[in-house]
């Protein structure tokens, strides 16, 4: 670390220099543009760049399938604006990957495609879209999908564990949505003025973010078992509903306490939240009582449904210590 003394140049103007070595790696010289970027009580410094876009370069000779569909969703998240897939020659079955993986994310369009190559592009600028309204809309999505999945465990419902399991798509899409606007943040400090949050936040929300995308997969999970099940008996699925109830509750009051504009409320939230959190395993251990008498198999797949609405509570539980994070006092 290097200091400073600010000095006063012409009465009014305050000045600072800065660290040669600095300059001399980030390029900088005499007549170079440089940028401020206010952050509470602290002021960022950084080059000023090409706001062009971005281009990212990935050689997928040999990726197929699964690993290719993560590799376009890594470089997305990355950040690239433009992302080029290359190869010697992007076959049919590539092809057919890459346009599913781009439907899976949002604002990406396949924009070129060559014998050898695959171009696609970013054109919402994800860091113009709002983090806030994509959690909150994860939130409703992952909550209702978890509702849903239940009703159809009780209700002895395929159609509707069926509509469940395909909702986690929409969810993946916010998720990874919100992935790639959070690392933008921490690589430019312009890019969080343009989402209009500090970068704490923009922590805050995406760790939560993270949390919801588990619960979508937990009920996309019960909507699976479902299909496997027969009718549940009828105490049994009081049983899983008290559960559901319990787990619902925190997790709405988790975010409730995260998106809290009060600090002591948000604080009063969470807190109670925690508390809800001890009680969980005594419920489980309730519902797994139910099961024991059931035949083996049953018994197994209903187990794994009462494991999964058990960690969706302490996903909430995740959230609530985010949101009291989120309302402590910042240290000076």
């Amino acid at each position: 670390m290097e200091t400073r003394k600010v000095q006063v140049t012409g009465g009014s103007t305050y000045t600072v220099s800065i660290p040669k070595t600095w300059a001399t790696n980030a390029g900088i010289e005499a007549g170079s543009e440089v940028e401020f970027h206010p952050e509470g009580e602290s002021l960022l410094l950084s080059p000023r760049t090409d706001e062009g876009p971005t281009e990212g370069v990935l050689d997928v000779d040999g990726l197929h399938d699964d690993d290719l569909m993560r590799a376009v969703v890594t470089m997305y998240v990355s950040g690239f604006d433009v992302i080029r897939l290359a190869a010697v020659e992007v076959n049919a079955d590539q092809r057919r990957t890459i346009r599913d993986a781009t439907r899976g994310l949002v604002g990406l369009e396949v924009v070129e495609e060559t014998t050898d190559s695959v171009v696609l592009r970013d054109l919402l600028d994800s860091r113009e879209l709002s983090v806030y309204n994509a959690v909150t809309r994860m939130r409703l999505i992952a909550l209702t999908m978890l509702d849903d999945a239940v009703t159809a465990i009780v209700e002895n419902d395929n159609d509707l564990a069926t509509d469940v399991i395909q909702r986690d798509d929409d969810v993946d899409r916010l998720w990874f949505m919100v992935s790639r606007v959070f690392r933008s943040t921490l690589r430019d400090p312009s890019a969080a003025a343009e989402v209009g949050l500090d970068r704490e936040t923009c922590f805050d929300y995406h760790s939560s973010a993270r949390q919801l995308e588990r619960i979508a997969d937990h009920a996309a999970k019960i909507g699976s078992l479902s299909r496997d099940l027969g009718p549940v008996p009828e105490d049994v699925a009081e049983g899983l509903i008290a559960l559901y109830e319990d787990a619902i509750g925190i997790v709405e009051g988790a975010m409730d306490a995260l998106l809290a504009e009060d600090g002591d409320h948000a604080t009063e939230l969470a807190n109670d939240v925690l508390d809800d959190v001890l009680d969980i395993d005594e419920h489980t251990r309730a519902v797994d009582d139910k099961l024991r008498d059931l035949d083996p198999l049953e018994a197994q797949l209903l187990g794994l449904v009462v494991d999964s609405l058990s960690r969706c509570a302490d996903y909430g539980g995740n959230v609530a210590e985010t949101a009291l994070q989120n309302a402590a006092p910042s240290p000076r």
